[in-house]
């Protein structure tokens, strides 16, 4: 049964970094807009790519179709956050900007955090400079 569900499944997933709790991504999606000029003329379809950067604060439902992150963002002192399925067809793609040190997989306490103590600490590359 696994392997038959597997079989239809894989078409439809991506190859996609890797987005762990605390990140900074940002995600393309393609949007479509509806747009009448005015009222006798036809609507059109328009698309456009619309980007989201925030911090990935939940990761769910594993790695398979379902799976599922949480982006946070203040935007005007007010925050929002995006549920995104990662294999969704309408996202173009994913950039991790940067990573975070955290030892919890889901920081869902930074909801109640403002300011500075909503930040979280950089976590060092392994790559460092060789003298």
């Amino acid at each position: 049964m696994a392997e038959a569900t597997e079989k239809i499944v894989k078409p439809f997933l991506k190859e996609l970094p890797e987005i762990r709790p605390g990140d900074i991504i940002r995600v393309h999606q393609r949007m479509k807009e509806i747009v009448q000029k005015d009222k006798k003329s036809k609507p059109e379809e328009k698309e456009r790519l619309q980007v989201f950067e925030g911090m990935v604060i939940a990761r769910k439902h594993g790695r398979g179709i379902n799976a599922t992150i949480t982006v946070r963002r203040i935007i005007d002192g007010v925050g929002v956050e995006r549920i995104f399925p990662l294999h969704l067809p309408t996202i173009e793609k994913i950039e991790v900007v940067s990573h975070s040190k955290v030892r919890r997989a889901k920081l869902y306490y930074l909801r109640e955090r403002a300011g500075k103590k909503a930040k979280l600490k950089k976590k060092e590359s392994a790559e460092k400079t060789e003298k």
